[in-house]
């Protein structure tokens, strides 16, 4: 019987796993992020507006896709997690310019609170080309 090969994706290119969790697990070609947050891993900033931190996510979520050795382009799903639902609009005009046709799935919640105050949060999954 063949177990699955799992493996922890790690990546200064996103903040770090501010728990026990990883940033990231491959579980054979398929991706499972964490939830990310928008903090610039270089400076630990989080952006005021709601459309720089939708930017600054999807960059981390890029990042640690990357590590894993794909990228924005192979996402299958995501969830998208809103403190305010009012901002969905303009979190849909920056989520459109990482993504084209044919879209990820996806869902979007409303939530009472992030960590570090943050206004958006988003995990992915993704495949990785050529593993199969």
């Amino acid at each position: 019987m063949c177990e699955p090969v799992i493996r922890q994706i790690v990546t200064d290119r996103a903040p770090p796993a501010a728990g026990p969790y990883s940033q990231a697990i491959v579980a054979g070609d398929v991706v499972y992020t964490a939830g990310m947050i928008p903090v610039d891993p270089e400076t630990g900033r989080i952006p005021e507006a709601i459309e720089d931190q939708a930017k600054q996510v999807l960059d981390n979520v890029c990042a640690v896709l990357e590590a894993a050795g794909t990228d924005g382009r192979h996402i299958v799903r995501t969830t998208i997690y809103l403190t305010d639902m009012g901002t969905f609009s303009a979190v849909n005009g920056v989520y459109a310019m990482y993504f084209s046709p044919p879209y990820p799935a996806r869902s979007c919640i409303e939530v009472s609170n992030l960590p570090k105050c943050v206004r958006i949060m988003i995990d992915a999954t993704a495949v990785i080309p050529g593993e199969r």
